[in-house]
């Protein structure tokens, strides 16, 4: 598959952020319209729920402000200060957006529990109120619908949050519409009732939005499920003989791996990037979500030495070269130009030595094999010495 262009991307990202901005401020002008208009005709009808949803409506307005400024700042580019990008401000504000809705909710339900303990004061709405409950079910229902339509086709967990807290408007306009009628029918506790359920459940949605961004934050993995095809759809590609470490993260609508690929121990090192580069690859065109692959190479399943004792480190090829070379000096073949390559394989160190023809007879390797191991038999880390001789 042929990757996208920056450009393509860009316009993308940038065709997002204008669709999730238009479908924002439209929301928020029903919500002005219907908080006002609420809260107006409350007053004027006697109806406390239909203030108290009004006020739901309110701090709609203010969750779609929160949202147009996390929209703005959260889809910015990665610059050097935030390397991974802006999507966490999209979870910090649906942090504060719950944060709100709990705040609202607690208002409102300990001031109708006052109501109710003081039932001489309670009084029967007007039938107004019933004609806007109404207007606003049907209003808040359409918005919930575009936003939430929007907030998939773009990947956007706050927008989506956002069409929720929309439908929450609904809902609790629609309790409000049957405490209004049956307060009119003689009920007129219905009325207050209705205030404590609506505010339970925009409690509800609060402490879900919190709950959600909390997991965020805490680098919660993706479902297991996920991770499992995530790992399969690595194993798909050519020379990864198996995957481990593999840790999962969110920020916003993206997802950032970490993976380790096992592959054959004796590629070269510029190969084994190669079948990394086309894992990454890979994963991010068969998950939309994933933008950051971190891969780590590995010639053996290290999932148990990858931190190991630091007094049962392998030594490194200058000191590996140093410990060889004072136990191979005088040896008339080893004195010759050659390559050496290391191979750190299950905890000890396999050394090949490579030579021209014209500087080693055919004959001589196998003795030369079995002389230098012989010589450097009192270094415990060194499983295998190999010589090779070609063109």
């Amino acid at each position: 598959m042929i990757p996208a262009s920056a450009d393509s991307k860009a316009n993308l990202e940038l065709s997002e952020a204008r669709a999730a901005k238009k479908v924002t401020l439209i929301g928020a002008l029903v919500n002005a319209l219907n908080g006002v208009i609420k809260i107006l005709i409350g007053f004027w009808a006697n109806s406390h729920a239909l203030i108290a949803d009004g006020i739901h409506s309110l701090s709609d307005l203010f969750s779609d402000l929160l949202v147009l400024a996390a929209t703005h700042f959260g889809r910015q580019k990665p610059d050097q200060d935030h390397p991974y990008g802006h999507d966490r401000y999209e979870t910090l504000a649906t942090l504060l957006l719950g944060a709100l809705l709990i705040a609202v909710a607690g208002a409102l339900i300990w001031d109708s529990i006052q109501r109710l303990r003081q039932p001489g004061d309670l009084v029967i709405p007007g039938a107004v109120a019933l004609v806007v409950a109404l207007a606003s079910i049907a209003s808040k229902e359409w918005i919930y619908h575009y936003t939430l339509r929007i907030a998939r086709k773009i990947n956007s967990k706050l927008l989506e949050a956002n069409a929720w807290h929309h439908r929450t408007d609904s809902l609790s306009s629609i309790v409000v519409f049957i405490a209004v009628g049956g307060a009119l029918l003689g009920f007129t506790w219905l009325d207050q009732a209705a205030a404590i359920i609506v505010g339970l459940m925009v409690a509800r949605i609060g402490i879900k939005l919190i709950w959600n961004s909390l997991k965020e934050l805490v680098d919660t993995a993706l479902p297991e499920q996920e991770t499992e095809q995530i790992r399969k759809a690595a194993q798909s590609i050519p020379g990864v003989r198996d995957v481990h470490h593999l840790r999962t993260r969110t920020m916003g609508s993206r997802s950032l791996l970490d993976i380790h690929l096992q592959v054959a121990p004796h590629i070269s090192v510029s190969e084994g990037h190669e079948i990394g580069v086309w894992v990454a690859r890979h994963l991010r065109d068969q998950f939309d979500h994933i933008s950051d692959v971190t891969f780590h190479i590995d010639p053996e399943d290290d999932a148990e030495t990858d931190n190991p004792d630091p007094d049962k480190m392998l030594p490194l090829r200058p000191d590996v070269q140093t410990l060889l070379h004072e136990r191979w000096e005088g040896e008339d073949h080893y004195e010759k130009a050659h390559q050496t390559t290391l191979h750190y394989l299950d905890e000890q160190i396999d050394v090949d030595l490579f030579y021209r023809v014209d500087q080693l007879p055919i004959e001589e390797v196998e003795h030369l094999e079995v002389r230098l191991k012989a010589a450097a038999k009192d270094l415990a880390w060194l499983r295998r010495v190999r010589v090779w001789v070609g063109g």
